[in-house]
């Protein structure tokens, strides 16, 4: 039985669907391109894991890497060294008090990955971690993880030598190598020899590290639309914690090329 069907409806039905297929586009344009989780990422990272466990695996097998004999309570090695992840620490004690490397330094490193997300100020960056977005955060990790940390594991491992020396890798470690070091404070090197004026010099130089460069910068460039966005608070915490890890670099200068222990000291307090 044959349906009559109006010219006119067909028409409609037609642009209907054109209608349709053009909405469809214009919503699949404005669409972030974006890939799924499974199957893409875990796919890559269950190869990229097979590829590591089998780097490791034939490390093991054609690395020789034998027991060394018993440990013996009588004989101290030399140079006596921190498993290799913790050398930072113990080549930090060079330059630093006991306290001041092993307990204040790895608390602000600790305290300054907690406030990250605080003072972050770049929305536009969530979820990207390229460097045009976030220049500042992935300069500053390169110069305190991979210079400053992994660069003092690789002065304590291939570096440091008996007695705690200083040899090329190059050079024979002789362990009855002696150095004789002539350790002096930063006020003494310059010619301050009253103990007051010592403590009021090195006050001064640490005082004006951590708050009279950031706040001669801040005013200086507070109507910058970088640091107004910051604000007062949050800059002073970014700037502090980054005078303190400048700092450190400061001081090993200080240490490895003129021999100067210690910038400020205040007797049974304080030393830095």
């Amino acid at each position: 039985m044959a349906e009559n069907i109006q010219p006119g409806t067909i028409q409609d039905q037609e642009e209907v669907k054109v209608q349709s297929g053009r909405a469809r586009s214009i919503a699949a344009s404005d669409l972030p391109d974006k890939v799924h989780t499974w199957p893409y990422l875990v796919r890559a990272e269950f190869i990229a894991g097979c590829v590591l466990l089998l780097v490791l695996l034939v490390w093991s097998i054609t690395v020789d890497a034998p027991m060394e004999e018993p440990a013996n309570p009588t004989k101290t090695p030399n140079p006596s060294k921190a498993p290799w992840y913790f050398l930072g620490l113990q080549e930090m004690l060079v330059y630093f008090d006991p306290w001041i490397a092993g307990v204040v330094l790895p608390s602000l490193i600790i305290v300054g990955l907690m406030v990250i997300p605080y003072v972050d100020i770049n929305p536009r960056g969530n979820g990207y971690y390229t460097w045009r977005e976030r220049k500042f955060a992935i300069g500053t990790f390169v110069f305190g993880f991979l210079v400053l940390w992994v660069g003092m594991i690789s002065i304590g491992v291939f570096f440091r030598g008996p007695g705690w020396n200083l040899f090329m890798p190059w050079d024979f470690w002789d362990p009855h190598k002696v150095v004789p070091l002539t350790n002096i404070d930063l006020p003494y090197f310059i010619g301050i020899r009253s103990q007051m004026l010592a403590l009021l010099f090195g006050a001064i130089c640490v005082g004006g590290w951590l708050v009279g460069v950031p706040g001669a910068i801040w005013q200086k460039f507070k109507d910058r639309p970088i640091l107004r966005e910051l604000g007062f608070v949050r800059y002073g915490i970014v700037a502090t914690l980054f005078m303190i890890m400048s700092g450190v670099v400061v001081k090993m200068a200080l240490r490895l090329l003129f021999n100067i222990k210690y910038i400020l000291v205040i007797p049974n307090i304080l030393n830095v």
